[in-house]
C-alpha cells in the first residue's frame, strides 16, 4: 500500500511540474492522465480534450505562470497538494488545495479550492 501511495503522488507531482510549471500540457495528459477524466473545477470542461484545450489557451495567456507545492497527503485513491500558484512573476498568487483521484497510477478525476494570496493579513502566520 505505501508503493501506490507514493507512486501517486510521484504522479500527481510530475502531472503538476509538466503542465504548470513547464507547461508541456500534452506530455502532463499523456504519461499522468487515465483515458478518461472527470472534473469539477466549474471553469475547465469535462473530459481529457476539454482539459487540454482550456490549459493550452491558459499557459499561452498566461507564459510565466507556475506552482509551487509546499505540501502533499495521499490516502487510498486520493492525493492532496497544497500548492502556491502565480500566473505571473509579479503577482502574489493564490493558495490552492487540489485533491486527484487515481486509477491504476493514472490521474482520473480533480477538484480544487483556490484563495487569494491576501497583500495584508491581520496576522504573521504564512498562508503556507
Amino acid at each position: 500500500m505505501s508503493y501506490v501511495l507514493e507512486n501517486n503522488k510521484r504522479v500527481v507531482r510530475e502531472f503538476l511540474d509538466l503542465v504548470f510549471n513547464q507547461h508541456a500540457v500534452e506530455e502532463g495528459i499523456a504519461r499522468c492522465m487515465g483515458s478518461h477524466y472527470r472534473q469539477h473545477n466549474p471553469m475547465v470542461g469535462d473530459g481529457v480534450q476539454a482539459f487540454a484545450a482550456f490549459f493550452h489557451a491558459f499557459c499561452e495567456a498566461h507564459p510565466r505562470s507556475s506552482l509551487q507545492i509546499k505540501r502533499m497527503i495521499a490516502e487510498d485513491d486520493l492525493v492532496a497538494v497544497h500548492l502556491h500558484w502565480t500566473s505571473d512573476i509579479d503577482v502574489i498568487g493564490d493558495a490552492v488545495m487540489d485533491f486527484f483521484r487515481l486509477e491504476d497510477g493514472r490521474i482520473v478525476e480533480h477538484w480544487d479550492v483556490i484563495q487569494p494570496v491576501p497583500s495584508v493579513s491581520t496576522n504573521n502566520n504564512s498562508m503556507f
